[in-house]
């Protein structure tokens, strides 16, 4: 259960964040409530998947000014492990491949490190089959070595029936949706769907609109050169459907106040 009693579950302040030097977040503030989806969008380069990473540890980038709060506790104080265990899970736009390494395997040890008690073989075996079914795996996927030839779509399938495995309070999907064709993102679309009720909620980093066909958005934000600079509701990203991001520069480009 949650320990903030349906409040704010995410809350990022004034995030400032480098890599080699470069600062690529230049204050970005983010609040997200227990059991809302919220949706990230920006053209490439904005700050998108930095923030995704730096929410969930990765070494490479630095955090030089800010904060984030997870369910009331100081993520930047925890390591990844420590932030997977809390509760936090990200979905890659690259996931890597593991030879050698079954999915089911795979899945075993990843469920029973985030888990207070180990799930025996019998009831992981369950819980697999159970999940495969929501997202229309072939039973013979959980054979498979991790993400080894898999189609992108795969992939992804792969990675939201990692999150339906996990049960996390927050996800952060990171561009789950690039190179979908449309049965795959519908599937995706319904594993985050499965998910959805009041003791989850969801960060959809995403470059297009169509994936918040499937998936409805409580919030929209939009990234601009490492900070948010405008929200609202899915109208907004309808209309940056229509309008594209040059007309977000110009109306909260460089210069500006959101």
């Amino acid at each position: 259960m949650s320990g903030n009693g349906g409040g704010l579950m995410l809350k990022v302040e004034n995030l400032h964040a480098e890599i080699d030097g470069q600062e690529i977040l230049k204050g970005v503030d983010l609040e997200v409530n227990l059991g809302e989806i919220h949706a990230i969008m920006g053209p490439n380069g904005s700050g998108k998947s930095t923030l995704a990473n730096v929410m969930m540890g990765h070494p490479r980038y630095e955090v030089t000014e800010g904060s984030i709060t997870f369910d009331g506790e100081d993520v930047l104080e925890m390591e990844p492990d420590e932030r997977a265990r809390a509760g936090m899970f990200l979905a890659f736009q690259y996931p890597s491949e593991i030879p050698g390494v079954s999915v089911a395997n795979f899945l075993r040890t990843a469920v029973n490190s985030v888990r207070e008690q180990e799930l025996n073989p019998m009831e992981m075996y369950k819980l697999l089959q159970e999940k495969m079914k929501i997202m229309k795996m072939d039973p013979s996927f959980a054979e498979r070595y991790l993400n080894e030839g898999f189609s992108g779509g795969e992939k992804k399938r792969n990675e939201i029936l990692q999150l339906l495995m996990l049960d996390p309070k927050l996800a952060i999907l990171d561009e789950t949706d690039s190179g979908l064709d449309i049965d795959a993102l519908q599937v995706v679309a319904r594993g985050v769907n499965e998910m959805r009720g009041p003791e989850f909620s969801a960060v959809l980093i995403t470059h297009y609109q169509r994936i918040l066909r499937y998936i409805e958005p409580d919030r929209v934000h939009v990234m601009l050169d490492g900070r948010i600079v405008t929200s609202g509701g899915k109208k907004l990203a309808e209309e940056l459907e229509d309008k594209g991001y040059d007309w977000v520069r110009q109306e909260f480009g460089a210069g500006t106040q959101s």
